[in-house]
């Protein structure tokens, strides 16, 4: 929740002019991949492996038109709009009829009307547009930069600097912690 006040703060206090960002998999969620197209920032970020139910088919298996406003299922039938919640996710529906008789019902819905919901977020369109940024040449690159700078300084103040554990209790304490793993870091780099 707090990355973008912090990427803003950051811009802020210190005069940073944001192109990029690389993030893990954490990051990628609706808000922050819209928060990044609003500032004009090349988000890139990791692949997430989101649980289906076992033996149901998975969104990505539902190919979204963006033309005409809908979902097309595996076997070709159109799910169109319905509604859109308070949470900002648009709802497409399919055809009862149809889904009667289709042969992937099992796998698709155990929905007593025989009917299949695909929940779409109003802002999925960023997120669509930051997992194309992670394909790009320019993505790889970003991203390979963001294993070896921020992951590696991570790794080492646990490793090397103690911060696996913290040693004392109580927030000022676990910072005063933090910042002396990162002027150790600081003074061994220069």
């Amino acid at each position: 929740k707090p990355y973008l006040n912090r990427l803003d703060r950051q811009v802020e206090r210190f005069g940073f002019s944001v192109e990029a960002v690389g993030l893990d998999a954490g990051y990628l969620t609706t808000p922050i991949c819209h928060g990044l197209a609003q500032r004009n920032i090349f988000g890139v970020i990791a692949h997430r492996r989101y649980q289906t139910r076992k033996g149901f088919l998975p969104k990505w298996k539902y190919k979204y038109d963006d033309e005409h406003d809908m979902y097309v299922c595996p076997q070709g039938k159109e799910l169109r709009y319905a509604t859109t919640d308070r949470d900002g996710y648009r709802h497409y529906k399919s055809d009862p009829r149809q889904c009667e008789t289709c042969p992937l019902l099992t796998q698709c819905t155990q929905n007593q009307k025989h009917q299949k919901t695909v929940t779409r977020h109003v802002w999925e369109g960023d997120k669509e547009q930051v997992r194309l940024n992670r394909l790009s040449n320019e993505g790889k690159w970003i991203y390979r930069m963001r294993k070896e700078k921020v992951e590696r300084s991570f790794a080492d103040s646990k490793e090397l600097h103690g911060l696996r554990y913290c040693r004392l209790r109580g927030k000022e304490k676990v910072k005063e912690q933090a910042l002396m793993t990162a002027a150790c870091q600081n003074m061994k780099k220069v």
